[in-house]
């Protein structure tokens, strides 16, 4: 039974072409781009003011520099969202999931605000690896503890990503197997855990947008740090 549980997991593949890679066109295919219209209709323009009010809040904070970022930013928000919410339809997979997928896109932008901070300002990001005021005797230890959550910080953008939507994932499908169960043995107790399962749904849409962008928000706070 755990196999089965966990089977949902497992990249699906259509004679012998992983569907992930189908999975991943997906948002490309269905997020609108703007149009030549004077008035653009009500998907876009929700769209629109979406993606404004989320480069406001992300940008402000970081410097001008840094701004050259809200394209790939806006971009990575809009793909892990349809990743996310994609896992919620029926027959679907969800490749955000995959710890692989996560880290191949959290180690590389945070690299590269590692390397950003190096080449603009090299002592003030080498600062951060030691406090101010720091004694003397504890100078080692403190740099090697700072060095080692310096390189946990992508570990830990892939792994929350990928921990909270496969337990949200597993929590309904166990959710489901008992209502499934329950409905000849205990025909209200099914109801109820239906219900319970319409109200994990709705919740799990509502973490499959935050995890995307808290995901995004980390990478800008790491850039601010940076530039």
């Amino acid at each position: 039974m755990n196999l089965t549980f966990f089977d949902q997991f497992l990249s699906p593949s259509l004679m012998g072409t992983p569907l992930i890679i189908l999975a991943i066109m997906i948002p490309w295919m269905v997020i609108l781009k703007s149009s030549n219209r004077w008035l653009n209709n009500r998907f876009l323009t929700l769209q629109m003011w979406f993606i404004n009010r989320f480069l406001h809040q992300l940008m402000q904070p970081i410097l001008s520099e840094g701004h050259k970022w809200a394209m790939i930013f806006v971009a990575l928000m809009m793909f892990l969202i349809t990743m996310n919410l994609l896992g919620l339809l029926p027959y679907t997979f969800t490749p955000t999931t995959q710890l692989s997928l996560n880290m191949a896109f959290a180690i590389p932008l945070w690299l590269m605000t590692i390397l950003i901070g190096l080449f603009k300002q090299p002592t003030i990001a080498l600062a951060h690896l030691l406090p101010e005021g720091t004694p003397t005797l504890l100078t080692p230890i403190l740099i090697i503890i700072e060095t080692i959550s310096l390189f946990i910080r992508p570990l830990a953008l892939g792994v929350r990503l990928t921990a909270n939507l496969t337990a949200g994932h597993l929590l309904m499908q166990l959710i489901a197997t008992a209502a499934f169960v329950l409905i000849n043995i205990m025909p209200m107790v099914a109801i109820l855990t239906s219900l319970i399962l319409f109200l994990l749904t709705i919740l799990e849409v509502a973490v499959a947008m935050i995890q995307a962008y808290v995901f995004v928000l980390l990478l800008s706070l790491y850039l601010q740090e940076n530039v």
